[in-house]
């Protein structure tokens, strides 16, 4: 029997850190599979005000307080998250680490990606760790968007790369020099 192979695709994977994104967040959320409609969104909020209720009550279910990664361990957690998806076989364009989500932009196996990004976060985390990190990390879940064309990866890479005007640690590809 013919063992069919998982196509590679390219994925936009974010991922976020504990308390980034609640429901009721002013820049706009979205219910778990748009179970309820809400107006707005992050590049059109919702009137300030409307969730403030439902806010309230996402915050008060904290165990510990939202995560924002320190500017001087982003290195450290890109660099983790990067080291693992590269070592499970994805091959890593560009990765982003800033205060409260990582991008990454990836080429891997459809049917792996959660799994992957699951074996990435966990990584990261025991690297915290070992440097002291005693709190929570990684929200649940995470996202991994495929990337549909040739113009959606160039719009999903710069995307990724600006991330460096607003502090995020960034990492590239680029090719190996051979030595002459």
């Amino acid at each position: 029997m013919k063992e069919e192979s998982d196509p590679l695709g390219w994925y936009h994977v974010i991922l976020s850190t504990y308390g980034s994104w609640l429901y009721g967040d002013p820049r706009g959320f979205r219910t778990r599979r748009h179970r309820e409609h809400v107006e707005g969104d992050y590049k059109n909020p919702p009137p300030p005000g409307r969730y403030a209720e439902r806010e309230r009550r996402s915050r008060e279910s904290l165990k510990c307080d939202p995560i924002r990664l320190p500017e001087m361990l982003r290195s450290v957690v890109g660099a983790a998250l990067r080291d693992r998806l590269q070592q499970l076989g994805a091959f890593v364009l560009c990765i982003s680490a800033g205060g409260q989500h990582v991008h990454a932009l990836a080429k891997m196996p459809g049917s792996k990606v959660r799994l992957w990004r699951g074996a990435a976060k966990r990584h990261a985390w025991f690297v915290l760790r070992e440097r002291g990190w005693e709190k929570k990390l990684w929200g649940k879940r995470g996202k991994a968007l495929r990337v549909r064309d040739r113009k959606h990866q160039l719009n999903v890479y710069y995307y990724i790369l600006d991330h460096a005007k607003e502090g995020a640690w960034v990492w590239k590809w680029s090719k190996p020099r051979s030595n002459p």
